[in-house]
């Protein structure tokens, strides 16, 4: 049984210099080289990136900075800096929520580390 449990785990190290051995199963597939590594970091760090701009620019932007001149304006029938300040601001964390995931699952896919299971296999079939 332990040497069964061996062959479906393989050490494969991360980090040579540092000596750090990720456990990897079987089923992970390939391991992924360090510069794809690194391109992928730099693509999710540039998305994240993005999408905390457009967080910043509604939450202090619209709803604190900019709040005495959207006012002038009204949506709803309420002035539109109170509007972001209040309402607005919370519909567009959670549509960046949904352009997160797409966003991410769209890079993952491009740098092939995705999570999706690729195997028949569902979590409630075993074999013995």
């Amino acid at each position: 049984m332990a040497g069964e449990q061996q062959d479906h785990q393989t050490s494969v190290y991360h980090h040579d210099d540092q000596g750090n051995p990720v456990e990897q199963s079987s089923h992970d597939g390939d391991t992924v080289s360090e510069t794809r590594l690194s391109d992928y970091w730099q693509a999710n760090l540039k998305f994240l990136g993005a999408l905390l701009v457009v967080w910043f620019s509604v939450s202090f932007g619209a709803g604190i900075i900019f709040a005495d001149t959207l006012d002038q304006y009204t949506f709803l029938g309420f002035p539109l800096g109170f509007w972001f300040a209040q309402q607005g601001a919370i519909y567009v964390f959670v549509v960046l929520i949904f352009v997160y995931v797409i966003g991410m699952s769209r890079i993952d896919r491009a740098y092939g580390v995705e999570d999706d299971d690729k195997t028949s296999d569902t979590a409630g079939e075993h074999t013995s």
